[in-house]
């Protein structure tokens, strides 16, 4: 197949890396661009979240070790991070494991929370992006499309979804184990797009009075605030809000931290000392990670989620098993749609290696088919032409089976060989004379008659 994928996510690297290897959502399109332009890569998918990221690749005829190796290097040039060093959180994967990853991984099982329903709309932002870029083709496309469907199946058929939780929601219940009720504090929210709307629904679930949004734009915060019936405040005046709050939920997508130490040292200060509590579920972080260190002052981020949202997850793990079935039901049905579409130039060559023949034939013959009138040379062409076609067509049947087969490409390779593809057409006609000789009376052995 040729599809090859090399990523980190929550599991093989702590969050000060993976902050370090997220692609910015405004960069994605260009970075795809340089993918797709390195050797030996055709296509190329980038999927840049909180808790992974991940880059996809179809490279006809390649594939394993030498296209996770390119991988690896574009990474590192990308994220400016030692190549040397991916190794100890990176995994690689290729062909059949990376199609059954990426299944999993868009229908969240492969997710820090089991079921969580954010993941698909961000293998479609992903997708969107690369389609974009014009970095897809024959292969990475209809392979997101299908990826995109398992994740409605399983979310359909199965009640891995039934008890939503994201990490936004899983922010909030961390907020309410901090203060006994959250009627009556005051939350800020910082960043304006998906995870911080989750975060803003779920703390007016659990009984906030109102959430005060800010953001770089403050028409997007201004709209958000007034989704919640919150207030907006410009984001220019942070350390200034940050003095009035409880609980800040950070959630923007800066690339660099937004509060330092600092910052939240005069503002502790400002307070006289009151408690505040940060929690900062964004990719990089909008934190610095010293801020802890601060007296009264308390950071959580997302690997401090981790064990929260692990909550629930043998229910959905229950689940999670018909859900792993159906993926790998999709991936045998993808692996045979792959396999049938890399038998069409087999099917053609064997198709135009024949019809080389039998044109050659009737040229040959042209002599004694010259007495024949145009309906007639028709009728050859067409019994002729379709004498090939009957002939072809178990042939081709059994190869398309084989191709389901482990050993298909060793059939493969044994079908050009009988068809004699590697050969030219003209070898024929050392086979045959160029005009049978009539057989006289009594020289035919085969009718038992002297």
């Amino acid at each position: 197949m040729g599809i090859v994928l090399f990523g980190v996510n929550h599991r093989s690297a702590p969050l000060e890396v993976r902050e370090r290897l997220a692609f910015p959502a405004d960069g994605i399109q260009d970075a795809l661009h340089r993918l797709k332009g390195i050797p030996p890569f055709q296509e190329g998918l980038i999927l840049s979240t909180c808790n992974r990221t991940e880059l996809l690749a179809h490279a006809d005829g390649h594939g394993g070790l030498e296209g996770a190796e390119a991988m690896k290097r574009f990474l590192a040039e990308e994220r400016h991070f030692p190549v040397v060093e991916l190794d100890r959180y990176c995994y690689r994967m290729a062909d059949r494991d990376a199609v059954h990853h990426l299944f999993r991984v868009t229908a969240s099982l492969d997710s820090m929370v089991l079921g969580e329903a954010q993941i698909l709309g961000q293998v479609k932002d992903a997708y969107q992006a690369a389609l974009q870029a014009g970095s897809l083709g024959a292969v990475l496309d209809p392979l997101l499309r299908r990826a995109l469907g398992v994740a409605k199946k399983v979310r359909t058929q199965t009640g891995i979804a039934r008890h939503p939780l994201s990490v936004s929601s899983a922010a909030v219940s961390l907020a309410s184990t901090i203060f006994e009720k959250l009627k009556g504090r005051r939350v800020l929210l910082i960043g304006a797009g998906k995870m911080g709307e989750l975060a803003a629904r779920a703390l007016m679930e659990r009984g906030a009075d109102s959430v005060v949004v800010t953001n770089r734009s403050f028409p997007r915060a201004l709209e958000l605030s007034q989704r919640f019936s919150g207030k907006a405040e410009p984001f220019e005046r942070l350390l200034e809000t940050l003095e009035r709050v409880d609980i800040v939920i950070s959630c923007t997508a800066a690339g660099e931290p937004i509060l330092r130490y600092d910052d939240v040292a005069r503002l502790i200060r400002a307070r006289k000392n009151r408690p505040i509590f940060f929690i900062d579920i964004a990719v990089p972080r909008d934190i610095e990670a010293r801020v802890n260190t601060i007296d009264n002052v308390y950071l959580y981020d997302l690997d401090d989620l981790a064990d929260l949202v692990s909550t629930g997850r043998a229910e959905r793990e229950a689940e999670a098993m018909r859900a792993e079935e159906i993926v790998r039901r999709e991936v045998a049905v993808f692996e045979a749609w792959i396999r049938n579409q890399d038998l069409s130039p087999l099917i053609s060559a064997t198709r135009d290696r024949l019809e080389s023949l039998r044109t050659l034939e009737l040229e040959r013959h042209r002599t004694r088919l010259s007495t024949l009138t145009a309906e007639q040379r028709r009728a050859v062409e067409e019994l002729t032409g379709g004498l090939m076609s009957k002939i072809l067509h178990h042939p081709i049947q059994a190869l398309k089976r084989a191709a389901q087969l482990p050993d298909g490409p060793d059939r493969a390779r044994f079908f050009r060989e009988v068809f004699g593809l590697d050969e030219q057409p003209e070898d024929s006609r050392e086979e045959s004379p160029e005009e049978p000789a009539p057989i006289k009376r009594g020289e035919d052995d085969s009718s038992g008659h002297t």
